[in-house]
């Protein structure tokens, strides 16, 4: 019997359909003693570690968890599965974990690192096990903020560490006990050879890790202590971490996007389209139509993309949740397509025909239980910011710090669609100016990146850096940064508003809008720093193969995932 242990955060339902995929049956725990019938026992933790401990406090599973892996029973934790298992989280001092792992779990500190931790890394392996062995060279998908560190109290538990910045703590596993900070159900094939080597009983095939005992809780004073596994640190992004003990070090690599705009043709069937700064018709006044999204959404998955973004265009005109197409697309694409799915539009309070008021959080929620893994939130993130401006402040009301709090940071995206407004001086707005290389109509130098709403119809008096800055203090955890002036063009991204950007602000940033072949791609992460680029039309047209950009930025010596 194969249980989930799923306490109602986050996107679980593409752990669900790997775990389907590989040939296995689920059984959902409902109550606490289906904890203790389980045989293996999985817990996709997704979000906030407060928000999940306390969650699990309140259904009355905590005991019997610990029960469980006192017992050295089959378990496998993911992302804050892994992080639950250890004493506490700097994410929310004063709530207690697990307390099974001697530690607690801290922020990454290192500034020059953008955070969260997200996309495609590798593992160090310091132990044999079934687990993991064999997969060194392969790369999973990380997402979060906060990580666990080797020490002398925790070694004889760390199975596997990973560098950003030093490395930290990405696999764990003493007997049958074990859990992974990567998201297998989001890594692609690596991913599923993980889950599928769970589920066959590797935890019970004897190997070093499972040589060094059942799990206990920490004790006080334990006389059982080994040598910290890896370094603690190096100057360039942890490489001194694994040559310490002789190995390479893990890196982090650069991601490639594939974005899906998605909308109702004139038919009323969902179509993928693309628009020349923002123009989604033809001549002949039909909606572009490049394809079906499941489809689309699956060749790219097949074809190498790091992540797929479906951006629905079509405006709401009702409510959210009544949306079926929409969501089925994400139901039917996490059935077959593992790696992260982010989701764009109407992601806001709605009230329905009946006066029922429905929060942002409450449509994340439907959206992340269909499949997505990250929202994006686009015109909301610039009326919350002229909002914040005039009140001084977050209240924590607004979409953005809901979800985070909830969700965590990683999981709200704003999606920033800004175009240059060219002034003659800096004194001539209040905006943030930067002095531009490309002049203005009337040979101006210096411009600034004004935000717009409604599909790039309407502009707002709130520039890109702004918002970047202000949605990153409510809880942001990534800009998606458009460019009208690029969109459709096919000359390249544009350097200088990703630079103004991505210079302002501490989360990834991920490069959107212009990109015409594979050079503009090396350009970007070479010139900008942005820890992403994106791309539809080029993609959708087949004018440039995923395969080419990422054979481009490998012979230019930037890391991608294979």
């Amino acid at each position: 019997m194969i249980s989930l242990l799923d306490y109602g955060a986050g996107n679980v339902r593409s752990l669900r359909n790997a775990i389907s995929k590989l040939g296995f049956e689920l059984t959902d725990i409902r109550r606490p003693d289906d904890i203790l019938n389980a045989e293996y026992l999985i817990f996709p933790g997704v979000g906030a570690f407060g928000a999940a401990m306390q969650r699990l406090n309140a259904l009355g599973y905590t005991e019997p968890l610990q029960e469980y892996l006192a017992a050295d029973r089959p378990f496998l934790g993911i992302c804050i599965g892994l992080q639950s298992l250890f004493e506490g989280s700097e994410e929310s001092p004063g709530i207690p974990g697990l307390g099974v792992i001697p530690g607690v779990v801290r922020r990454f500190s290192e500034r020059r690192l953008a955070v969260p931790h997200m996309g495609w890394n590798g593992l160090r392996l310091q132990r044999d096990s079934a687990l993991l062995s064999g997969l060194e060279q392969q790369r999973f998908y990380f997402v979060h903020s906060y990580h666990a560190e080797a020490n002398a109290e925790n070694a004889r538990w760390v199975l596997a560490e990973t560098d950003y910045g030093g490395a930290f703590v990405s696999a764990v596993q003493r007997g049958r006990v074990a859990a992974v900070q990567f998201h297998p159900e989001k890594s692609g094939q690596a991913g599923l050879e993980v889950l599928g080597r769970f589920l066959g009983g590797a935890l019970d095939q004897p190997s070093l890790a499972a040589a060094a005992g059942p799990p206990t809780q920490v004790a006080a004073g334990s006389e059982d202590r080994r040598p910290s596994f890896g370094g603690k640190g190096g100057e360039q992004d942890g490489e001194q971490d694994g040559e310490q003990d002789g190995a390479l070090p893990t890196q982090l690599t650069k991601r490639v996007i594939a974005c899906l705009d998605v909308r109702s043709n004139d038919a009323g069937d969902l179509v993928v389209t693309k628009g020349d700064q923002y123009d989604v018709r033809e001549s002949g006044g039909e909606v572009r139509n490049l394809g079906k999204p499941v489809e689309l959404a699956q060749r790219y998955y097949e074809e190498g993309a790091d992540e797929i973004t479906f951006l629905n265009i079509t405006a709401f005109r009702d409510f959210p949740l009544a949306d079926q197409p929409m969501l089925e697309v994400l139901r039917r694409t996490s059935e077959n397509v593992f790696v992260p799915l982010t989701i764009g539009g109407g992601i806001r309070a709605f009230t329905d025909a009946d006066g029922h008021v429905y929060s942002a959080l409450d449509v994340a929620g439907e959206y992340f239980r269909s499949g997505a893994d990250k929202i994006s939130i686009g015109s909301d993130a610039v009326e919350t910011v002229e909002t914040v401006r005039a009140r001084g402040g977050g209240d924590g009301s607004s979409a953005i710090e809901e979800i985070a709090r909830v969700y965590g940071n990683q999981a709200v995206v704003i999606s920033v669609d800004p175009r240059r407004v060219y002034v003659p001086s800096p004194e001539a707005t209040e905006r943030t100016v930067i002095e531009t290389a490309i002049p203005g109509p009337n040979g101006e130098r210096y411009c600034w990146f004004q935000c717009t709403v409604k599909g790039g119809r309407e502009g707002r008096d709130v520039d890109a850096v702004e918002l970047a800055r202000v949605c990153e203090q409510l809880g942001a955890g990534e800009i998606l940064l458009n460019s009208i002036d690029r969109d459709g063009t096919g000359s390249g991204f544009d350097l200088e508003l990703i630079e103004a950007v991505r210079s302002a602000v501490s989360i990834p940033v991920i490069a959107s809008s212009g990109a015409g072949r594979p050079e503009h791609f090396s350009e970007v992460f070479e010139r900008t720093g942005a820890e992403a680029a994106l791309a539809a039309g080029i993609f959708h047209r087949r004018e440039v193969p995923i395969a080419a950009v990422k054979a481009q930025l490998s012979a230019d010596g930037i890391p991608v995932r294979d």
